[in-house]
């Protein structure tokens, strides 16, 4: 018989539980070395005055599933609040069930009781496997943008040329 999956708000609490999943995370994706945040990161960044992120856990017996860590996000085209979902993981036990789906779903109507009118995210290229399962649940890839971003050195310079730029 399958365990029942329940999703709840994450809690400061499973901050050392949802660091965990993120390492394993990055350890199914060979990129372990590029998670540099810690628990702690995670404590002061979602559970404070003003949550940078949101989550959503998982969870079959009291055992951690899954979880969906995501942020509001907003469209001026589109006039309307959405959803930017940041990290899914599934754990390996739990592959297959549907949790994935549940809390994706579950994103989605966090999203859309707060007036928001769509979900986005990245995945990683080279992960065929996520790739599938978010078109088979809808998610699909879109051509015709391209995500750039700034990141260590790169984000350093930005902040170094906007220095130099003020009066």
């Amino acid at each position: 018989m399958a365990a029942l999956i329940a999703i709840r708000p994450a809690l400061e609490a499973d901050v050392e539980a949802i660091h965990a999943a993120l390492l394993q995370l990055g350890d199914a994706l060979g990129q372990r070395k590029k998670i540099t945040g810690t628990a702690e990161d995670l404590r002061r960044a979602g559970f404070g005055p003003e949550p940078a992120f949101h989550g959503l856990i998982a969870e079959a017996e009291g055992v951690l599933a899954g979880l969906a860590l995501f942020f509001p996000i907003f469209s001026t085209w589109l006039g309307r609040g959405g959803v930017f979902v940041q990290d899914l993981y599934v754990a390996g036990e739990f592959r297959g069930r549907g949790v994935g789906e549940a809390l994706v779903r579950a994103v989605a109507a966090w999203s859309a009781e707060r007036g928001g009118a769509y979900l986005r995210l990245s995945v990683d290229v080279t992960n065929l496997r996520a790739q599938t399962f978010y078109e088979r649940v809808g998610i699909t890839y879109r051509e015709d943008e391209r995500e750039h971003g700034a990141y260590g050195d790169a984000f350093q310079n930005l902040l170094r040329a906007n220095k130099q730029e003020r009066p």
